[in-house]
């Protein structure tokens, strides 16, 4: 099991934004973690990827326990990451934007690294346009050429479908079960029931903090409390 996280829990003073949780996301897998806004699902995905400790609990990378290493530690041990509200280098172009994380990843040929994944998530076509200028969708699949270019065993996606249309979002779909299938764990957080419930192996429900349900995906949409939470009746 690539990444697990095991009972744990956030508190930012007197608010317990994350409450024992746990998960886990395999490789070979697309694993959903999903809730209404403001359940704490951000605020996990930071615990996993170094950017706030936990008050307890720990994340463990292949078995070995990262709870406490930095961020650039976990990223050169396989996590990366993308985010809610866009964290892209506006000035630089998206060819540059991929070339320099597949330079920093100290990839053989970043140039070309480059080139093939943004021909993969679709955007070759604007790889000369500044990232600052990009509409929404567009930037998001750059966000996801650009974790790809450091090759990750796990890949983080915060609400990746957010800003794309229906097309986008099935293409987008395809590319994540494509790297599942290359035995990269695949975790995401997103709001499009429909795409989680397609591509997604198993699914994590989390409300005010806690994992409420998790299971397949047919399994969690039936689940009482997960309906009452979030899916809603209809």
């Amino acid at each position: 099991m690539p990444l697990a996280v095991d009972s744990v829990s956030v508190r930012f003073g007197g608010v317990l934004a994350v409450n024992e949780a746990s998960l886990a996301a395999a490789a070979g897998h697309v694993t959903g973690l999903i809730g209404p806004n403001g359940a704490g699902k951000t605020t996990l995905f930071n615990v996993v990827s170094g950017m706030i400790a936990p008050t307890s609990g720990r994340v463990t990378l292949g078995g070995e326990d990262i709870t406490r290493l930095p961020t650039h530690r976990r990223a050169r041990g396989g996590i990366a990451r993308t985010f809610q509200r866009l964290e892209l280098f506006s000035s630089l172009s998206v060819f540059e934007n991929v070339q320099v994380a597949a330079e920093i990843a100290r990839r053989a040929a970043p140039r070309r690294v480059a080139g093939e994944l943004l021909e993969r998530v679709g955007i070759s076509h604007v790889a000369d346009v500044a990232a600052g200028d990009l509409p929404t969708g567009t930037a998001r699949l750059l966000e996801v050429a650009r974790a790809l270019a450091t090759e990750p065993q796990v890949l983080l996606l915060d609400e990746p479908a957010s800003g794309l249309g229906h097309e986008e979002s099935s293409r987008l779909g395809a590319l994540l079960r494509q790297l599942a299938a290359e035995a990269i764990a695949v975790l995401l957080v997103e709001h499009d029931v429909e795409l989680v419930m397609e591509i997604c192996d198993r699914l994590f429900v989390l409300d005010l903090g806690r994992i409420i349900a998790s299971g397949p995906p047919a399994e969690v949409r039936e689940h009482p409390a997960v309906i009452d939470a979030y899916l809603g009746a209809g």
